[in-house]
């Protein structure tokens, strides 16, 4: 069983920072894409930002410049420093991460459970 745990959201003004992070556990073999998804009332989830196992990062346009993706491959954890917060960040960011349980299994695709992220005007 794996399970990825998001935490560090919250509320925060606008031009504020809040930085989230997901940590992977159980069953890992290894990990290779993680990500940062959100989901916004009203919207479909969409891409903020991924990164590779070897830490190439891939970033929405909309977030360019004022977010960064990071991860910790010792940890099995990723994180998302986003700075300079505007209210149309506000969102549910989900943690996406695609592994192996074991060296014969196939790529399988996991979510964490959502943190809310608020930004006020």
């Amino acid at each position: 069983q794996v399970q990825l745990v998001e935490s560090g959201g919250g509320l925060v003004q606008a031009g504020g920072s809040l930085r989230l992070s997901c940590a992977a556990s159980g069953s890992i073999f290894s990990i290779n894409v993680m990500g940062w998804y959100r989901q916004a009332p009203g919207k479909q989830r969409e891409l903020v930002a991924t990164i590779t196992s070897g830490r190439m990062p891939n970033y929405a346009d909309s977030v360019k410049g004022r977010f960064t993706i990071s991860r910790d491959n010792a940890k099995n954890t990723v994180y998302l420093q986003m700075n300079s917060l505007k209210p149309e960040d506000t969102a549910v960011y989900y943690c996406n991460a695609g592994l192996k349980g074991s060296m014969w299994s196939r790529v399988d695709e996991y979510w964490g459970q959502g943190t809310q992220v608020t930004v006020s005007s």
